[in-house]
């Protein structure tokens, strides 16, 4: 979990209260697609096949009853590295059982039958709506960046303790949830029913991860809510945002030349260039080598790709235990304190989204044709050009991935940049040119 100290109690406050909205949001999410009749998304499906048998409690009940169990299982598997502040997931399940009952009453009169064509298209649109709202709830809560339901918590303390990506322990533990749901089904009903698992449970797996992230990246605005006006800078720059100092950042495309440039800009301007120093940063601070921390952002592939797509993100990268997690975060950290520190030309590290919204703030994209960017690999690497036009294609597709992961945007959308320049048609000399006369009329 992200440290608390360094926010005011007037931001944890905020927080903590859009941390309970977004569960309001979540448990209707998650009713209007248990109300499609096409099954209940897999977290819910224990609870919601126990609660329509005749006599039980509400669903509600059950889903406190489960999250205790989560609990209890987290102090046995972490034991003394569960921290104390996770206790807070008992008020946490009380609250979203009963926003659970309520959305459920909210929802009764939306519950859809029939078998016709009509029906099922009104199902499945109902269905898509609840999806849609369960993953702006999940979006919330991960921005909340407080505490995480102990549906969340369970799968988290695994990964801790195993030291497996969360993302694959999550997809196991749904699974799991989803097979109990069964056993349940076929004690209590001897048949299967598709309005508690069908269709429904499946398309949960994947849509609402995926709609996650989308809606992720949308809700940035709630930062302006979360975070009180005066906490948004440093104490030493709330004078006003002019006060910045400027900070140049070069994304760059493999064979681009973008490093060499990003040096000759910070040669001009008498500024400080960083690059490899965030790898030692994240290094250090991790216990990592040098090597593992450089390969990151530079080790996902297209297939690693679908998966984090299909990855319910239902977690802040704070509060991943994951190596790659661990190093975003902790280059992000480095970068913010260096912009903070004094004017800068910083290379790489999704530099021009972690200080997305800055003022003073000059965001440059470095790109070649293929065949220019081929030459220069085969000269600088000693290899023939279809190896140096695989390893272009192969380190520029694993830049995008790395970067869509964090940010859920394009690296190479120009409206991401201030300046995009492509040195197969443009000198490094007179790119470094272009690049420090702008800078020269953002400071003025």
């Amino acid at each position: 979990m992200k440290k608390t100290g360094s926010r005011s109690a007037a931001e944890l406050l905020r927080r903590y209260i859009g941390f309970v909205v977004s569960l309001f949001v979540i448990a209707l999410g998650t009713s209007l697609s248990i109300r499609a009749n096409l099954g209940s998304s897999p977290i819910s499906c224990p609870p919601y096949v126990l609660s329509v048998r005749e006599g039980a409690w509400s669903m509600g009940t059950y889903v406190i009853c489960m999250h205790v169990i989560f609990i209890i299982l987290q102090i046995l598997i972490l034991r003394r590295n569960f921290q104390p502040i996770q206790f807070l997931q008992l008020g946490v399940s009380l609250v979203f059982g009963v926003f659970t009952d309520i959305t459920m009453w909210m929802t009764y009169y939306m519950q859809i039958g029939g078998t016709g064509a009509g029906s099922y298209a009104l199902r499945f649109l109902e269905l898509l709506l609840g999806n849609s709202i369960l993953a702006a709830g999940i979006a919330m809560e991960v921005r909340c960046d407080v505490l995480v339901l102990a549906g969340e918590g369970f799968p988290l303390a695994i990964s801790k303790a195993s030291g497996k990506e969360f993302g694959k322990v999550k997809i196991c533990t749904d699974f799991l949830l989803v097979l109990i749901g069964f056993i349940f089904m076929m004690c209590f009903f001897r048949s299967w029913h598709i309005d508690m698992i069908g269709v429904g449970t499946i398309v949960s797996v994947f849509l609402v991860g995926y709609l996650a992230r989308v809606f992720g990246r949308r809700i940035a605005w709630m930062d302006r809510l979360l975070i009180p006006h005066n906490s948004h800078v440093a104490p030493s720059l709330q004078a006003g945002e002019s006060s910045l100092p400027l900070v140049i950042t070069i994304s760059r495309e493999y064979g681009s030349g973008g490093r060499e440039i990003g040096a000759m800009v910070a040669k001009e301007l008498g500024i400080p260039l960083y690059d490899k120093e965030f790898i030692n940063h994240a290094a250090e601070e991790l216990g990592l080598t040098s090597d593992l921390v450089a390969q990151s952002e530079q080790n996902i592939s297209n297939s690693s790709l679908w998966q984090l797509i299909f990855t319910d993100k239902s977690i802040p990268a704070s509060m991943n235990p994951s190596r790659d997690d661990a190093i975003f975060v902790s280059q992000g950290r480095a970068i913010r304190a260096l912009a903070a520190k004094g004017s800068c030309v910083i290379i790489g590290r999704c530099a021009n989204w972690v200080l997305k919204g800055r003022s003073n703030l000059l965001r440059v994209f470095i790109c070649s044709d293929k065949d220019v960017a081929a030459e220069r690999i085969m000269e600088r690497d000693g290899l023939d050009r279809v190896a140096a036009e695989d390893k272009y294609e192969q380190v520029n597709r694993a830049r995008a991935n790395h970067f869509w992961q964090y940010t859920g945007l394009r690296w190479s959308d120009s409206r991401g940049y201030d300046i995009v320049i492509n040195t197969a048609r443009t000198p490094y000399s007179r790119a470094a040119a272009i690049i420090c006369d702008i800078a020269a009329i953002e400071v003025e």
